[in-house]
Order: C-alpha cells, then sequence, then structure tokens
C-alpha cells in the first residue's frame, strides 16, 4: 500500500482477502498511514491472518525470488512508487518485493489512482507492462448501480481479485443470469 489517495480499495481488498484461506502479507509506505488516517475513520481494519512487515525491512520471504508466493498488489499505487518499480529501484521491502515478481514472471498487479497522466507516467506503464505487470487503473463500474462508496469501491476490488485468481461474489459480473 502506497500513499497515493484511494486507501478505501486496500481496505476492501484486506477485506476480501483476510481468512485462513489466503496468506496475506502487508506493507505500507511510509506515507501510507497518513493517507489512511485522512481517508478511513478509525484507521485500516488488519485482520489477525495479515501479517504487517516495516516497508525499512528486507527481512520478509517475499524479498527473494527463492520464495514463491502468487502475487502481488499494489493499491493504491503512488504514480511515485509506479516510477520507480518501473526503473528497477527496489531500496525498500515494497520496491524490492515488486522487483521480485517481474523477475520471477509472477502476478503483479499495480492499481493507480492518478488523474490525469503525463508522459512519464504512461511511459512508466508501458515499461511495467513490457516487463509483466498488470495496470489495472481504480477505474470503478457503475452498471450494477452501486448505492455506497464501498460498493464503488469493490468494482475495481473484484478486477484485482479476478486478475489474482481469487473468487468472490462482491459484485454482480455484467449481464450475468440470475438463478
Amino acid at each position: 500500500m502506497t500513499g497515493a489517495s484511494g486507501s478505501i480499495y486496500a481496505q476492501r481488498l484486506l477485506d476480501a482477502l483476510q481468512g485462513a484461506e489466503h496468506e496475506v502479507h502487508l506493507v505500507m509506505s511510509r506515507y501510507a498511514a497518513v493517507v489512511v488516517e485522512e481517508e478511513l475513520p478509525g484507521g485500516l481494519k488488519i485482520g489477525p491472518h495479515v501479517v504487517r512487515h516495516n516497508v525499512r525491512s528486507m527481512n520478509a520471504p517475499f524479498a527473494s525470488g527463492s520464495n514463491a508466493f502468487d502475487g502481488m498488489v499494489v493499491i493504491p499505487c503512488s504514480m511515485g512508487t509506479m516510477g520507480r518499480i518501473a526503473h528497477g529501484l527496489s531500496d525498500d521491502l515494497l520496491l524490492r518485493a515488486a522487483d521480485v515478481m517481474l523477475k520471477e514472471r509472477r502476478r503483479l498487479i499495480l492499481v493507480p489512482r492518478e488523474t490525469p497522466l503525463h508522459l512519464i507516467h504512461v511511459r512508466n506503464m508501458e515499461l511495467l507492462l513490457l516487463a509483466g505487470a498488470t495496470i489495472l487503473p481504480a477505474n470503478p463500474s457503475f452498471y450494477a448501480r452501486p448505492t455506497t462508496v464501498e460498493a464503488v469501491a469493490d468494482t475495481v476490488v473484484a478486477r484485482v481479485l479476478d486478475h489474482l485468481g481469487v473468487s468472490h461474489a462482491l459484485v454482480p459480473r455484467w449481464r450475468e443470469e440470475e438463478e
């Protein structure tokens, strides 16, 4: 989790993944906590099954390619973090983990919430796409007529879960037949 606006996306993803069937690790950039304080009354709710890691430590299993983690999601992903990942900088745990995911050809999903974009943002996205990352902008859908902020966020989180290969029932699928 980085310091981009959109903490609700991280919270909703944690909510969807928490439980014994998924091993979930959380790394927050230094500024992410500041944004969480601004955006989420009561702070980020982290369940007991989520393992937290200090962004300054490299003592996490996913900092090495010898540990086969299924995927990584940076949600929300600031443009600064995206640029550092695109250029192979890995001077903290979050960046190193993303670097490992790319080099090991594992799922790396980046969820930027920035608008508008300038050419450097687009070029960084291009580099990441070429390296094998998935860029999944936080662009909610409205065909299911969400009525709460959480339901709007869930339209993005559902796509993230789809790309992770995690089944869910967060939102109805487009033109899904009712049973």
